[in-house]
């Protein structure tokens, strides 16, 4: 039982410090500005809880291929590798405004896209021809829900969020692990959706970057001095 709540507490945790103010966050903030946020949010919460299942599976298999003990030390430099990382774009990142503006930009031109390519189908063609013409999943999910999920599990796939659930996985019990990533997700995300925009503009990027690299390094000095069995 331990070991399961020593998983979730810092899935959650790094989790939480990883996506407040990340890419995916602005996306959900933005799109529930613009279309209905139920949508939003179940498109957004099953890319991140398929993405986080994903991740664990990997972070599970990994002592199966490679010894516990170098899974360990693995896991204790991408502790460390993250946590500088983070420190660094604290530092010298342009800003939150500078990303939230250029996530903006990415989706009014996939709107513009959208929109000049609906304006191209002739007025003629009746309902059922259209749903004939639309890729299959569209005719089973919203676009909407397809847009948020699509957005949100491209934008996580090699993100650092990603390799730290990997990470964990191979080091934490994966189900503590799974638990704290989904819970943390879910958080996040709901944060960005109720909020929205204006709330995303107000979180200081700097501060959650600066926050986050320092966790990284106490648990990679945690786990540097940790005892793992071969």
């Amino acid at each position: 039982m331990s070991s399961i709540l020593q998983g979730f507490s810092k899935s959650l945790a790094m989790t939480v410090l990883s996506e407040i103010g990340d890419k995916t966050f602005f996306v959900a903030a933005i799109l529930a500005m613009r279309h209905p946020r139920r949508l939003v949010l179940s498109g957004c919460l099953a890319a991140l809880i398929v993405m986080t299942v994903l991740s664990v599976l990997v972070g599970w298999a990994a002592p199966n291929l490679i010894s516990r003990k170098w899974a360990h030390h693995v896991t204790t430099l991408l502790f460390f590798g993250f946590g500088f990382w983070s420190l660094w774009e604290g530092f010298h990142d342009g800003g939150d405004a500078e990303e939230l503006d250029e996530v903006e930009a990415e989706l009014d031109a996939d709107i513009k896209k959208a929109n000049a390519g609906a304006n191209k189908e002739s007025d003629k063609v009746d309902d059922a021809v259209k749903k004939q013409r639309r890729p299959f999943l569209s005719q089973f999910f919203s676009p909407i829900f397809l847009k948020a999920f699509s957005l949100t599990f491209f934008g996580e796939w090699g993100d650092k969020s990603q390799a730290t659930t990997i990470g964990l996985a191979a080091d934490e019990n994966p189900f503590g692990v799974v638990l704290g990533g989904i819970l943390g997700q879910a958080l996040c995300t709901t944060v960005a959706v109720v909020g929205g925009k204006s709330l995303a503009a107000q979180i200081s990027e700097k501060f959650v970057a600066l926050s986050g690299g320092v966790l990284f390094i106490i648990f990679g000095i945690q786990s540097f001095l940790s005892s793992v069995e071969p």
